[in-house]
């Protein structure tokens, strides 16, 4: 009965030991468990303030680009604008020239007839 006892006293140690090495395990896997928690944690806390960043730099961009668009409709009417007035007075200058050309025949004839 002694080497029965020894026997179950030796398989009794070798199952703590067995036990407590797989509670050593479970503490250590535990610790990794917590640690990605709270590096989870940290991303989405990144991911929440970046994508707040994001929406408002894409609102900034959308009012920019809606001022870019005015602008480049204003600069265009206006250079439209001053197309046609160059156009205006490139035909007044003309008319003008013919006019005064008219204008100095005119004179000379008048100078030459005796009054």
């Amino acid at each position: 009965m002694t080497q029965q006892g020894a026997a179950l006293q030796s398989y009794n140690n070798e199952l703590v030991k067995c036990i407590e090495d797989l509670c050593a395990k479970r503490d250590e896997l535990n610790k990794q468990i917590l640690q990605e928690e709270e590096e989870k944690s940290k991303l989405q806390n990144d991911i929440r303030i970046l994508t707040e960043k994001l929406a408002r730099v894409n609102e900034s961009l959308a009012r920019k680009m809606a001022s870019r668009n005015e602008f480049d409709k204003t600069i265009a009417e206006t250079e439209a604008a001053y197309m046609k007035i160059l156009e205006s007075s490139q035909t007044l200058l003309n008319v003008l020239k013919r006019e005064a050309g008219s204008l100095g025949k005119a004179t000379e004839l008048k100078g030459n007839f005796p009054h």
